[in-house]
């Protein structure tokens, strides 16, 4: 199913309250806030890419307050490394905030110019249905519609962007995201000059703008001393607070988590400090047209008078809408979406499931075929009742996440865990092919398919990072497997506040983890491409 259902545009204030509307618990490992930092940067990169402003906004002025307001204070921030990589953060929000004032005015005239048409709207809505009462007999509420729906309308009040079904539309998932990933794959080799090596061009990438990378390089290695840039940071963080003002303006921000004192051992993660880079399209300010901005689409208000008629805001799917959509006749009646221009500002994948708090999911598409292949490599190691893990990594494309790459690690396992090693070569691997990294997936050789205590708070890290990501379990002997994630709550808090050790232990709450695949936010999308990068010796 397929609209271009007007979405309210919003404010850059109402933005920064949605910004900064998330829970910041102290007691999630330093090296998690720092990956989360990382993938909201190349999260807002995308979205800014493909025209959606708002979004590019909000992620990155929570990524500001999260490294500016938040990191600072975490236990583990006084160690000589996360001191450097916290610095290595705080740059990047010195080289994102010209993004941010650029955008800013942006958002806000088209705020303005909605709230002006929407005004003019209602007045000449008002003014229609006095005269018609004032003429006429009193009309039924379907006359009154029809009538209202003749008024002019306006493009600044809705998307560009053809908002889409996930489960409806696969098909066409499956080829945006092959030809955007090879898009990106091509402009990726493209802009690495002859003769420059992978840390030159790093570095180049990372000085700032790549057309100033030798001025902006000399500055950074030159300008910013400790002291210069300690009074950047402060101007920077000055202007991010402006927004904090009258709460009744802005709204209360979300209440974090208290900081406990407890220590938690938790297993290695794949997660590492992220030096990102800087690949942002900053234009020059004369540059002042309107450009098409979109946001995920939100879950309806209450007050659906707000927005205009016709709204395809998506309401929270049930079990039900879920196993409906996905009969052969509901989908072969869609309609089928114009597959001529397949740019990924052309589309928005809607939501397809919410967190327990209401949080909307994005699609994860998933290669039906991963599992097999991943069982088949780890067969050696199941028939010696040892464990095997590997890293979901993909992409996002149009709002939905593609996983495009199965990412097998150095590792040590016994029959009941898998560990990392080297996740240093980990990471620069995944941050050199600008992947993102959208869950793991492991087997249990010879038990049933569940999450175990160690499995749990191994995933608590990864949902931390991003509340899509995802688990994918396989139990070979038992012909079974599983796509999880913690719910939220109770999971998250109760997972991440427990203290206990060892592989097996229970949780207060029962129902700490559900099914993620349908009717949860993963689908498998039959053809969707992916490779397989086998890192152990």
């Amino acid at each position: 199913m397929a609209g271009r259902g007007p979405i309210e545009p919003m404010s850059v204030e109402q933005i920064v309250q949605q910004a900064e509307n998330f829970e910041y618990n102290p007691l999630v490992p330093f090296k998690h806030w720092s990956r989360s930092a990382g993938t909201l940067i190349k999260e807002a990169e995308i979205y800014d890419h493909e025209g959606n402003e708002q979004q590019a906004y909000l992620l990155l002025f929570r990524h500001a307050r999260l490294i500016l307001d938040k990191l600072p204070t975490h236990p583990e921030a006084r160690s000589k490394e996360n001191n450097i990589a916290l610095q290595q953060l705080q740059k990047d929000v010195l080289r994102n905030f010209p993004k941010l004032e650029i955008l800013k005015p942006r958002i806000n005239k088209r705020y303005d110019r909605y709230a002006q048409i929407l005004k003019e709207r209602n007045q000449a809505k008002a003014a229609n249905h006095q005269a018609l009462a004032t003429s006429r007999p009193a009309l039924t509420d379907a006359q009154n519609h029809k009538a209202h729906s003749r008024l002019p309308s306006d493009p600044a009040l809705r998307h560009e962007s053809e908002t889409l079904s996930a489960g409806e539309n696969r098909d066409l998932a499956v080829k945006l995201a092959h030809k955007e990933i090879r898009r990106r794959a091509t402009a990726r080799k493209a802009t690495k000059p002859a003769g420059v090596s992978e840390k030159g061009d790093q570095r180049r990438r990372t000085a700032g703008i790549w057309g100033d990378w030798e001025e902006t390089l000399t500055k950074d290695q030159h300008g910013l001393d400790h002291d210069t840039l300690s009074e950047q940071m402060h101007d920077v963080r000055m202007q991010v607070n402006d927004f904090k003002g009258d709460p009744l303006q802005h709204g209360s921000p979300h209440p974090s988590a208290e900081s406990q004192k407890s220590h938690i051992l938790y297993p290695p993660v794949p997660l590492k400090s992220a030096q990102r880079q800087d690949r942002f399209s900053i234009p020059s300010k004369t540059d002042e047209k309107s450009h098409a901005t979109s946001l995920p689409p939100q879950r309806p208000p209450k007050n659906v008078e707000m927005f205009l008629e016709d709204s395809s805001l998506p309401r929270r799917p049930n079990k039900e809408d879920c196993m409906r959509t996905d009969s052969p006749s509901r989908s072969a009646a869609a309609a089928s979406p114009s597959q001529q221009d397949m740019k990924p500002s052309t589309f928005t994948f809607k939501p397809s499931a919410y967190l327990e708090n209401g949080t909307p999911l994005r699609t994860i598409f998933l290669p039906p075929d991963l599992r097999h292949r991943f069982l088949s490599i780890a067969l050696p190691n199941t028939k010696a009742n040892l464990e095997t893990c590997g890293i979901l990594c993909g992409t996002l494309i149009s709002n939905a996440l593609f996983i495009s790459k199965l990412v097998i690690p150095e590792q040590e396992s016994t029959s009941d865990t898998c560990e990392t090693v080297n996740e240093s070569a980990l990471f620069d691997y995944i941050d050199g092919e600008d992947l993102m990294v959208l869950g793991w997936i492991h087997t249990h050789p010879t038990q049933t398919c569940f999450m175990s205590s160690r499995d749990l708070h191994t995933h608590s890290g990864y949902q931390v990072m991003m509340p899509e990501s995802i688990a994918i379990v396989c139990a070979p002997s038992k012909g079974d497997w599983g796509v999880f994630r913690l719910t939220d709550p109770p999971g998250m808090k109760s997972v991440l506040n427990c203290t206990q050790s060892g592989i097996f232990h229970p949780h207060a709450e029962s129902n700490v983890y559900t099914d993620a695949l349908r009717p949860g936010h993963v689908y498998e999308a039959k053809g969707l491409e992916f490779d397989v990068v086998d890192m152990r010796p």
